[in-house]
């Protein structure tokens, strides 16, 4: 008989229930590649089977050894839209530093473009649309705006020492606000320049989604 993984998968709500209801299994408990009944179901756009796990606990941002939750397994907006509903995170990322929408683009770019739609109702087309900068990208600009700001306190404290008075707020806080800019001038400059790379990059084969298990418990 199916494990339950596979009857999650397979949209087996019967045997769902047996498994959690008389063997005691989470809806949360991974096989041995860590894959998830929620990540099964998900994958397989079983709705309802879903809405059960869900009411027996099931996590819908549950991770799998490479951070990916079940919104990643999705193929079909229905799905995606049923999860998001009932909280999944759109803006997160995986081990690899992979966004749900970055993952789902090149197969599924409807579904891509909708959750993007999730979290900008104005958002550019697919083809426009500019990913945001990698998290070497923000420390690189975090630590540029601290050194642009350090610069220009001190440059405001040697001239205002020079001139023997004490810097006035509103030259601080100009100073800060010319760091901030560029800060974030910078930061868009990374995000676009990213955005172009993660476009060309060749592609691997490794597949979307894991073939279900056949045996584990139950």
């Amino acid at each position: 008989m199916a494990n339950l993984w596979v009857a999650a998968g397979d949209g087996n709500l019967d045997r769902v229930r047996e498994l959690i209801e008389q063997h005691a299994l989470s809806p949360n408990t991974p096989d041995p590649y860590t894959y998830t009944p929620m990540h099964a179901a998900a994958s397989y756009g079983q709705l309802h089977v879903l809405k059960y796990l869900i009411s027996r606990g099931g996590d819908v941002n549950i991770t799998d050894d490479d951070g990916d939750t079940p919104l990643y397994t999705v193929e079909n907006i229905e799905t995606a839209r049923f999860l998001v509903d009932h909280g999944a995170v759109v803006a997160r990322q995986n081990v690899e530093g992979v966004s749900v929408i970055d993952h789902l683009t090149e197969d599924f770019p409807q579904i891509a473009d909708y959750l993007r739609s999730t979290l900008d109702p104005s958002a550019a087309p697919l083809d426009q649309a500019v990913s945001s900068p990698s998290q070497h990208s923000q420390n690189a600009v975090s630590e540029q705006l601290t050194s642009d700001l350090m610069s220009s306190l001190q440059e405001l404290a040697d001239r205002t020492e020079a001139e023997g008075r004490d810097p006035l707020e509103q030259e601080i806080r100009q100073a800060v606000g010319r760091a901030v800019l560029e800060g974030v001038l910078t930061g868009y400059e990374m995000s676009t320049d990213e955005n172009g790379i993660r476009g060309n990059r060749v592609q691997d084969d490794t597949p979307s989604k894991r073939s279900r298990t056949g045996h584990g418990p139950g």
